[in-house]
């Protein structure tokens, strides 16, 4: 007598397992369904051998076509740098006001200036350019050395009071602290702050206007407009690197913060520097 159970239903017999009752039917796979397993795994195993795969101790199967991601990326790489040949041939031959008014050079040395901007320079002046404070806004008209392409490029070529460059911009204010009276600081900073906003107490304008003439209009400028030759800021403008009011005025006086620029040029090379140049002149504060 056979031990085969047929399930009353379906008329199909069980596998003979059984959960909480239910059993299983012994109903195989469609043949197209087994017949397409059995390829895919043919398939696989022949991908293996075509391709790179197996892991091995020090690196992986070759495969016996020769495949290599690698090489492609390579490949890539040097037909990206066989492209933009003719490019950086010609900016490395031109100036860069040259470049700025040839519109395929520009749009070229404004892409590359920009990736080489977002490597070397955001640190300082974030990716928006716009500084934080202690770093200039590369976005505005206000350039302590000026804003031209040519003087731009010599800022990032040799940097600000970077010692090791004996080319650097060089600019140092003096510390007033002990050069002038307390009241005599109050007087300055108000003053100054007076030329582009309010100030707590009018009286020390005037003798504020004085302590400067006598102490601050060699460098400034006997209107306070500055001078881009020295690096001495404009102080009648509003805008200010290391904070605004009479109280940051104040204790820029008396012990002032002197920035440092590193000098690029050595680092990142002439064209590179050239496309840098370019891109920061073309965000809109480049004169």
């Amino acid at each position: 007598m056979s031990s085969e159970h047929i399930d009353e239903v379906s008329g199909i017999s069980t596998t003979g397992h059984e959960w909480d009752g239910i059993r299983e039917l012994n109903n195989p796979l469609p043949r197209w369904w087994v017949i397409t397993f059995y390829i895919t795994i043919a398939w696989a195993a022949a991908y293996t051998i075509a391709f790179p795969a197996w892991p091995m101790l020090t690196s992986a199967s070759k495969g016996v076509l020769g495949y290599s991601s690698r090489n492609d990326v390579k490949n890539e790489l040097a037909a990206a740098e066989a492209a933009k040949g003719k490019y950086v041939a010609a900016i490395q031959q031109k100036t860069v006001s040259e470049i700025a008014s040839d519109n395929a050079l520009r749009e070229f040395a404004v892409a590359a200036g920009g990736a080489t901007f977002k490597v070397n320079c955001v640190q300082c002046h974030v990716s928006g350019a716009q500084g934080s404070k202690g770093f200039p806004n590369l976005n505005d008209d206000d350039w302590l050395w000026g804003g031209k392409a040519e003087q731009i490029q010599q800022t990032i070529t040799h940097g600000i009071r970077f010692g090791s460059d004996a080319d650097t911009r060089q600019s140092e204010m003096p510390a007033f602290a002990d050069v002038l009276e307390p009241e005599q600081i109050a007087q300055v900073s108000a003053y100054v702050a007076s030329l582009s906003g309010s100030v707590r107490d009018k009286t020390l304008i005037q003798p504020g206007a004085e302590v400067f003439a006598d102490n601050c209009a060699g460098c400034h400028g006997e209107s306070a407009k500055g001078n881009r030759e020295l690096g001495a800021p404009d102080l009648s403008d509003a805008i200010w690197l290391h904070g605004s009011g009479e109280s940051a005025i104040a204790a820029q006086v008396r012990a002032p913060k002197q920035g440092v620029m590193p000098a690029w040029g050595a680092r990142l090379g002439d064209t590179k520097v050239k496309e840098l140049t370019v891109y920061i002149h073309s965000l809109g504060g480049g004169e």
